[in-house]
């Protein structure tokens, strides 16, 4: 049985991994679908869809630990505005608290009260009576934080509780291949651009007599009034110098 820590009238902590409970039929789902090596924002939406089909509840998140903040990385409830810039220090409410520590955390009610709560106006689900809150971990290493909200209170049941804390170890390595891939991604864009946009600069000098800060200072000119991306001026360049060639 998992042992239990009663820190106040209102909180529990929780032994996250107890040996009861577990429903293998979602567990063997959990690791088929993280085995297939998605997208980091699928990867998170299936995270999200896992633990709202284990507890019934009113708002679940996904924070992730970026440059040692927590940031919002995917909803339940559509926030846009929020998602990739809502950010938390390390125990800054409960949701850092539990960072933290590594340890889950369950309020059944009057959630705003605890001690270790923080309000962010922005978010209507801070007005809630229920807080489930389980880290995400790999290797050891904290990789974010799912939340849990309930609007009326909720007495979160060892089942609901051990399974939550099973998904956010079971995704934790796959959370974190996903990002890598993510980042990864993005370093080979940023450097496919820098090449392209190499490749117009000597266009331009060439064919315009001009220095290559000239080029650029051009190429910069036409990316703010056309509202393009420099990447998208760059391939406008080559295309140009591309069809002039054919047509020599």
């Amino acid at each position: 049985m998992s042992q239990v820590l009663m820190l106040d009238a209102r909180t529990e902590i929780l032994d996250p991994w107890p040996a009861e409970g577990f429903d293998v039929a979602l567990l063997n789902k959990i690791a088929g679908r993280i085995s297939s090596s998605a997208p980091l924002e699928a990867v998170l939406e299936d995270v999200v869809e896992f633990v709202t089909s284990v507890v019934k509840c009113d708002s679940c998140f996904v924070y992730l630990l970026e440059d040692g903040d927590l940031v919002l990385r995917a909803s339940r409830n559509p926030h846009p505005e929020l998602v990739n810039r809502l950010k938390l220090k390390l125990g800054q409410g409960i949701t850092g608290w539990v960072a933290e520590h590594r340890e889950p955390v369950a309020v059944a009610r009057n959630a705003s009260e605890d001690q270790r709560f923080k309000m962010f106006n922005d978010l209507p689900e801070d007005r809630f009576e229920a807080f489930l809150s389980v880290p995400i971990v790999s290797g050891g290493r904290l990789v974010g934080v799912i939340n849990v909200q309930n609007c009326a209170p909720h007495h979160y049941s060892p089942r609901e509780i051990s399974l939550t804390a099973t998904v956010g170890f079971m995704v934790g390595a796959e959370v974190d291949r996903a990002r890598l891939e993510s980042e990864n991604s993005a370093l080979s864009a940023r450097l496919q651009s820098r090449k392209i946009v190499e490749r117009a600069k000597g266009i331009l000098q060439r064919e315009m007599k001009i220095t290559e800060e000239e080029a650029y200072r051009a190429m910069q000119r036409e990316s703010q009034q056309r509202r393009k991306s420099m990447k998208e001026i760059a391939e406008a360049v080559l295309l140009t110098d591309n069809l002039k060639r054919r047509s020599e």
